[in-house]
């Protein structure tokens, strides 16, 4: 029972951490053995923090954040009330009326009034550190039988329900269940909100908590599940890459939903987890799994639509085959995400193979790594990780989107486009207005599939247009060992220049840059046995430049990582164009190579104001393209002309096979 000093990974943190474990745990198995041991076990840590808790003022370490008692920040304090209440209403009812007392008042109730009236700031946001706040207070308020703790978290501090629990679900997730800071975040507040509505549901259940926002938080769960792949989150936003469905608030998130829809897809996805939470909705989920109730869940192409009322754009998921070894493209179409959002509109990332291929940065932080600044964001997370030139999409004059500002940010999301998903064909687009004064741009990213093509290809037109001249740059970031520059560039082999002074370019080494050109070009690279080929052309005479991160990082915060980035100066117009194309397998064991060579010959483009078409030839001379309408021009009839062939349709979109 240390005196609290330290920060996230020191000593005092991972100890309480421990402690309140040990109080969830011990009382889980009070209830299920009824042997007192475990109850004398809670209640004697808990008069220990009965004796500790009165005398702490904020703690020490403590940052920027609201200041804990117990932990550096209030949340990791909240956190601690959610786990540990539950032990002690397990074991409450078996303790002395003494003791008992003391532990309500000088633990429970001054925690939950520290959480509430004391740190208002916190209490009455919408944010997952309040969920997990009022989710604390709330089920304190159910063990202590004490109605205004409850009222205060289900209504706010001031009872009109402009913030709470209730507002929480309604302003938080989307009605398709889609949490705004993205799927890490997501499934960190997943816990606190399926909890308290299970002891919601239990002591109030005339409040149809379930139901609330036609059933979102059932929604929520599945939606968790589906924004992942290979059984890791899609790594969007301040997202950390270890998390994924085993992880404990999902363990919870599942059985809680399984245990109330008896939904049997949730049961596979359970089995995938290998852990069972000790409690009655874990029993009907290990009553299911024995009975061989589970199905496969269906992991499938969908648009998670974002903001309270789905308006604020989405999440496109794009996808070919399962989960593990198929493919599946994201396209971040969302609004910003509050402070853990990033400046990204129109992102993309894509998945083969069980690996992140295309890739997002995440966050530049250790999580509870004590050598790493106590595991707390890092400086990088604003200088590199958040700003546009870490992500997959449009950077103009070398400034990031909305100039990294997220009170501007917060007020703009993309224009949902097309959506598609029919056999041979899943494409997305979307319009963004606002990132860049005076800059609109628009792009569209579809799967397409070929008989001649073993796998699906990527398909990919981002389309700017501005007020003036400007630099454009579109980045593509990619996990794997170059295999060929297809292009000529000057080597940075001696020294190796840092691209720019702010926006995260600072962060950037130049390997290579091309000069000038109009025409197509490729980089290809191979992971995890698999080769990638990247062919890119634009409309106007651009660059191409090979960069990694990792400049101007004196304490090694960042990894190193390479990006393409093609680069048009002085335009006011772009079309960028570009496809990517898996193929081939190497065999280091067997020392063999298969289909190492790209299928596809080239690829081409035309375009006017009212769509565009692009052309892929492959050696074997067969043709396929695909046609887009630009926003607004789906019902006019298009004409464009590509190597002498006429590609015309009517309609917002159309396939050639030739």
């Amino acid at each position: 029972m240390p005196l609290p000093t330290d920060p996230g990974g020191g000593y005092t943190h991972e100890q309480h951490k421990r402690n309140q474990r040990s109080i969830l745990e011990a009382g889980t198995l009070y209830r299920l053995t009824g042997d007192m041991a475990y109850a004398h076990f809670v209640r004697d840590i808990l008069l220990a923090y009965a004796d500790l808790y009165p005398t702490l003022g904020n703690h020490p370490a403590a940052r920027n954040q609201l200041p804990g008692r117990l932990f550096w920040q209030t949340l990791n304090d909240s956190v601690w009330l959610v786990q540990s209440i539950q032990g002690y209403d397990a074991v409450r009812d078996a303790l002395s009326p003494q003791d008992r007392e003391r532990i309500d008042a000088d633990v429970f109730g001054r925690m939950a009034r520290f959480l509430s009236e004391e740190t208002p700031t916190n209490f009455n946001r919408i944010h997952n550190h309040a969920t997990w706040a009022v989710a604390g207070v709330g089920m304190t308020g159910y063990v202590l039988r004490d109605p205004h703790l409850v009222d205060i978290a289900l209504n706010g501090l001031e009872g009109d329900s402009t913030s709470g629990f209730l507002r929480q679900i309604d302003r938080l997730f989307s009605p398709d269940g889609y949490y705004e800071e993205g799927p890490y975040y997501q499934r960190y507040a997943l816990a606190p909100f399926v909890v308290f509505a299970a002891a919601i549901e239990k002591n109030q259940p005339e409040l149809g908590i379930f139901e609330v926002g036609d059933g979102v938080l059932i929604k929520a769960v599945t939606t968790t599940v589906h924004s992942s792949y290979g059984g890791l989150f899609f790594p969007i936003n301040d997202a950390i890459k270890d998390k994924g469905l085993d992880t404990e608030e999902l363990v919870l998130g599942v059985a809680i939903a399984y245990a109330r829809t008896q939904d049997p897809t949730l049961l596979s996805i359970a089995r995938r987890q290998g852990r069972i939470p000790m409690t009655p909705d874990g029993l009907a989920v290990a009553e299911g799994l024995s009975q061989n109730l589970a199905q496969p869940f269906a992991f499938s192409s969908r648009i998670l639509r974002d903001g309270p009322d789905g308006d604020r754009g989405g999440l496109a998921i794009l996808r070919r085959g399962d989960d593990l070894t198929g493919q599946t493209l994201v396209m971040k179409n969302t609004a910003q995400g509050m402070g853990h959002g990033h400046y990204d509109r129109l992102n993309w990332l894509f998945f083969d193979n069980g690996q992140e291929v295309v890739t997002d940065y995440g966050s530049a932080r250790y999580l509870n790594i004590e050598a790493k600044s106590g595991g707390v964001y890092l400086p990088e997370n604003n200088s590199w990780a958040k700003q546009t030139i870490a992500h997959n999409t449009l950077v103009v004059d070398q400034t990031s989107q909305f100039d990294a500002r997220l009170s501007v940010a917060e007020e703009h999301w993309p224009e949902p486009g097309l959506f598609i998903d029919e056999p041979g064909l899943t494409l997305s687009s979307a319009t963004m207005r606002g990132a860049y004064d005076g800059v609109v741009f628009t792009r569209v990213l579809a799967l397409v599939d070929h008989p001649a093509l073993p796998m699906p290809i990527v398909i990919d037109l981002m389309k700017a247009d501005a007020d003036r001249a400007v630099t454009y740059d579109l980045p593509l970031h990619f996990s794997g060992q170059i295999m060929t520059v297809g292009f000529e560039a000057e080597r940075a082999v001696s020294s190796r220049p840092v691209l720019g002074d702010g926006a995260g370019y600072q962060h950037l080494w130049v390997d290579a840059n091309s000069p000038n050109f109009l025409g197509e070009r490729s980089l290809s690279w191979m992971l995890n046995g698999r080769f990638y080929t990247y062919r890119f052309v634009e409309d106007v005479p651009s660059q191409a430049l090979l960069v990694e991160s990792g400049a101007n990082d004196p304490d090694f915060n960042l990894r190193r990582e390479p990006a393409l980035i093609r680069r048009v100066e002085g335009q006011p117009s772009v079309r960028f164009v570009s496809v990517l194309e898996p193929h081939g397998r190497y065999d280091g064991v067997a020392e063999t190579v298969t289909d190492g060579s790209s299928r596809i010959r080239h690829i081409a483009h035309a375009g006017d104001d009212a769509g565009d078409v692009i052309v892929v030839t492959l050696v074997s001379g067969e043709v396929f393209a695909l046609g887009v309408s630009a926003p607004g021009q789906e019902g006019r009839s298009h004409r464009l002309t590509v190597d002498d062939r006429v590609y015309a349709w009517t309609g917002p979109y159309a396939r050639f096979d030739q």
